[in-house]
């Protein structure tokens, strides 16, 4: 286990990676300012909802208490916040996954899904996924082998669900 000392918060080393920890100060000229737009404006690519969900969980403190998203930052106030799973960055690597091509041209590829197929990578599906067997269905074409294309399949599907998906080759 490993202490927090910004947060007073200690988790097991495990649990430590799935969690962001920022602290501030407030800079003693800073006007009244809502904490969601405050904390928004100094984490660059996070998201106001996202702060606002994390103020509403409980995940945001202010001189080491919960605050809502509408509370208005001071001058010294101590900000501790804990944003639940950063963003992480998924290696996409060609796998020789055997999926069912129903048809494919020049332009497109119809692939026939199978359930139990998940379609993106994601959290806890980093490989073994239909992108995944895509990427080495379709390397040989430009952009795919020097990694400048992926497959950015414009679907929502389940894991469960079978179904034809057409994708664009170009």
């Amino acid at each position: 286990m490993t202490e927090n000392d910004d947060l007073n918060i200690t988790l097991p080393e495990e649990q430590q990676e799935l969690y962001e920890h920022h602290r501030f100060v407030v800079d003693r000229g800073q006007e009244l300012l809502r904490i969601d737009k405050y904390v928004t404006m100094k984490l660059s690519g996070v998201s106001r909802t996202r702060i606002q969900y994390a103020a509403d969980a409980g995940n945001i403190l202010v001189n080491e208490k919960s605050v809502k998203p509408n509370y208005k930052v001071k001058p010294s106030d101590i900000i501790s916040v804990v944003l639940p799973f950063p963003p992480v960055e998924i290696d996409m690597t060609p796998q020789n996954i055997p999926i069912r091509i129903e048809y494919e041209d020049d332009d497109v590829i119809i692939v026939n899904k199978e359930p139990g197929l998940v379609v993106h990578p994601g959290k806890g599906n980093y490989s073994g996924t239909l992108v995944n067997a895509l990427l080495y269905h379709l390397k040989d074409l430009p952009g795919f082998n020097d990694g400048t294309l992926r497959p950015g399949l414009v679907h929502r599907i389940d894991k469960d669900t079978s179904v034809l998906l057409v994708i664009a080759k170009n």
